[in-house]
């Protein structure tokens, strides 16, 4: 989301809204979204009175999370999950490491048709791979208290450029859905110009297909980060 701004600073939130909700998509995983900034609100006359992912769920997502990762005086940002299955009960893990990075893992149980629970997480990992290397075994601390049989979708910023984690999830049974379709993960940032592997999409009890990375307009000026699709059945 780059908490609705484009990299160079302009204010695109109803944009990003209206690419969004073209996808049509059943389950939207985001980083950096705002839940609140009293400073920014003065400044956009078109700044939601909601928080931001409300402002993007209005009339197409009925069912939402957040979970609040940084809290400063103005307002706070993190990740968050729109839905259009019934949100069971979620929670918001924090994984920072040291002082400087604030990251999280949002965790949230959804209701499904001929599922009595599938596991969405929401993911932003750190900028330092030794952070990274220990935010991925929380990760994986989370998972092993799941269900070994039930559905798992954990989609996010892992800033992995080194490629290191699948070999850490692979332990907890994950798979990434563009190495099982194209044998590499998807190149998703920069946005206008893909260069590096930072996002990833781990499933686990789930066939995918038709993973994509949409990397032409409107989606190349909305981000900094192309976003990722799947097609998950379970």
């Amino acid at each position: 989301m780059h908490k609705g701004f484009t990299p160079f600073n302009r204010f695109i939130l109803p944009e990003l809204r209206e690419a969004i909700r073209s996808l049509s998509t059943e389950i939207v995983f985001l980083q950096e979204v705002h839940g609140s900034h009293k400073q920014q609100a003065k400044r956009h006359a078109t700044w939601p009175e909601t928080s931001q992912y409300e402002y993007l769920a209005d009339t197409i997502w009925p069912e939402f999370s957040y979970g609040r990762n940084a809290v400063y005086p103005h307002g706070d940002h993190g990740n968050a999950i729109l839905s259009k299955y019934p949100i069971i009960r979620f929670q918001n893990l924090d994984v920072s490491v040291g002082k400087i990075e604030q990251r999280g893992i949002l965790h949230t149980v959804l209701k499904v048709p001929g599922h009595d629970e599938v596991h969405a997480i929401c993911v932003h990992m750190g900028l330092r791979e030794h952070y990274r290397t220990q935010q991925l075994q929380m990760l994986c601390n989370l998972i092993e208290r799941i269900p070994p049989t039930a559905p798992i979708i954990i989609a996010g910023d892992f800033n992995d450029w080194r490629k290191r984690a699948d070999k850490i999830l692979a332990r907890c049974n994950l798979y990434e859905a563009f190495v099982s379709e194209y044998q590499q993960p998807a190149k998703s940032f920069p946005a206008s110009w893909p260069l590096l592997c930072l996002d990833r999409i781990y499933v686990r009890n789930v066939t995918t297909k038709n993973a994509q990375v949409l990397f032409q307009r409107p989606w190349s000026h909305l981000s900094d980060h192309a976003p990722l699709t799947v097609d998950i059945q379970l």
